[in-house]
């Protein structure tokens, strides 16, 4: 039997890692197999999901490479793909339960529910539904009907013997029939629950494989006994462990549980981010991080995921992004260029407008600032004063750099000397930059450093004299102008 796995988002917000990671898998089983991968939008929460969202969410699977064979946008046999385009599916499987009597109309208001839970609190036991309209007469049915009750569809679960999951990832794992009430599976709106809608959708859509978080684990118990129900051979199961932050508890927004296209704005390349999700709980090779996507496809096998939860280490994911992106300043640079052009636009630091020769500045940029950039926000952090006049200079900075007495008087002698120097490229600023510490006995490390504040309001940063070419000798002396001025309107 071909393979065939799927992705079920929900379009109720935007695409987060752990998502993005069960996705991954469950894509790499697929391709590994060379079989079906589909993509279904679970939207039947309709208080909550938007076409936005949904757009977004695509729209991430397909900037990480995660493409699809069948889904909402480019159709398939097994459609539709939305749920709220198989409504008509949930009634008929859920009057067929109730045909076969695994599933019965349950019309017990919200408040008598919440009674039943009330006194069993009280009594310091779990609650479980109590099953009274499990049996009820066509009189009692009608009388509730009568005070206008709409009633829930719920699955009748009779005692049996312990269920039975043989996980791909987990083992063997078994639920006790006393851990499980008559669960609701229709809500009296008409729209199913997630237990039954994916059974059901699983089902018609011949999927072999679900790969999904442990979270979900508890919920199979359930969906086999749906499955049993209904006389249909459920597809095979595999829980990813629980994602930790560095601190080994559950990942938060903290430790970087964030939308994927967050990640995108920052700068971050998909390829990185696939080789990241991909060591996640599985190890192709011992002693090796970085692999290409076919070499990925080729080794994966879902039998060898680990079951201890991995750490989502933003360091490491950062490290890694910085290889792929050396590899790619060599061999792409104008991917790179684009990738920190779209970080200084969102930034507002080009004002939309980019000509050819903003690229090549943003390239000479990229250059100057080598392997401080591992993502493409680093422009930013290491080399924003190169795309803006104002300086803001560090505290830090000014307490260790701008309090010597004779800093102003250093600060104008280079001025002075920069403005009336011949050609501007770093060789020849090195050249003054040292003759100038010679003849006034100072040490050249005594001018580079406040000048790398004047120019940046930094204390480090890429190499003092390119960056000096770079930004040009018309900024190199307005900043050393302005510098000048607030030192000693500071002093004053």
């Amino acid at each position: 039997m071909k393979v065939r796995t799927r992705t079920a988002p929900s379009p109720t917000g935007y695409l987060h890692v752990g998502n993005a990671w069960s996705a991954f898998f469950n894509w790499l089983l697929t391709r590994n197999q060379r079989g079906v991968f589909v993509l279904r939008v679970e939207d039947t929460d309709r208080s909550r999901s938007t076409e936005e969202f949904e757009t977004s969410v695509l729209e991430d699977f397909k900037w990480l490479g995660i493409d699809w064979d069948e889904g909402p946008d480019v159709g398939g046999g097994y459609g539709p793909y939305r749920q709220t385009e198989r409504m008509h599916l949930y009634r008929q499987y859920a009057d067929e339960l109730r045909t076969r009597r695994a599933a019965y109309h349950c019309y017990c208001t919200p408040e008598e529910l919440d009674a039943e839970r009330k006194q069993a609190e009280a009594a310091g036991g779990a609650y479980r539904y109590s099953g009274r309209c499990r049996d009820l007469s066509e009189s009692q049915r009608a009388a509730f009907l009568a005070e206008g009750r709409v009633p829930t569809v719920r699955m009748r679960i009779d005692p049996g013997p312990p269920i039975v999951v043989d996980d791909l990832v987990q083992g063997r794992v078994e639920f006790g029939p006393e851990h499980l009430d008559d669960f609701i599976i229709v809500r009296s709106n008409g729209t199913p629950l997630y237990n039954f809608a994916n059974v059901v959708d699983d089902h018609l859509m011949a999927i072999t494989h679900i790969v999904r978080g442990s979270e979900h684990l508890n919920n199979t118990p359930r969906q086999l006994l749906i499955y049993q129900a209904l006389g249909w051979t459920p597809p095979q199961v595999a829980h990813l462990p629980v994602i930790l932050g560095t601190d080994r508890k559950k990942l938060s927004k903290r430790h970087g549980d964030t939308a994927v296209r967050d990640y995108r704005r920052a700068g971050y390349l998909p390829e990185a981010l696939r080789n990241f999700f991909a060591l996640m709980a599985w190890y192709p090779e011992e002693d090796r991080e970085i692999y290409s996507m076919q070499e990925l496809i080729q080794k994966f096998r879902i039998q060898d995921v680990n079951n201890v939860s991995p750490t989502f280490d933003v360091a490491k994911l950062t490290w890694m992004n910085g290889v792929y992106m050396r590899d790619l300043i060599a061999r792409d640079p104008d991917r790179v260029v684009t990738l920190c052009q779209d970080v200084l636009n969102d930034a507002g630091l080009l004002d939309g407008r980019v000509t050819p020769e903003t690229r090549t500045y943003i390239a000479r940029v990229i250059d100057v600032l080598g392997d401080r950039i591992k993502i493409g926000r680093d422009i930013l952090a290491y080399g924003d004063f190169f795309f803006t006049d104002g300086v803001t200079y560090e505290p830090d900075a000014v307490k260790k750099y701008f309090s010597r007495k004779d800093v102003a008087a250093t600060l104008g002698q280079l001025r002075d000397r920069i403005a009336r120097a011949g050609p501007f490229e770093a060789g020849a600023v090195e050249t003054i930059v040292r003759e100038m510490a010679t003849d006034l006995g100072l040490q050249t490390g005594e001018i580079i450093h406040p000048v790398r504040v004047a120019l940046t309001g930094k204390t480090a940063g890429p190499g003092l004299f390119e960056l000096m070419a770079l930004l040009g000798r018309d900024r190199v002396v307005q900043r050393l102008d302005s510098a000048i001025d607030w030192i000693r309107s500071a002093t004053s």
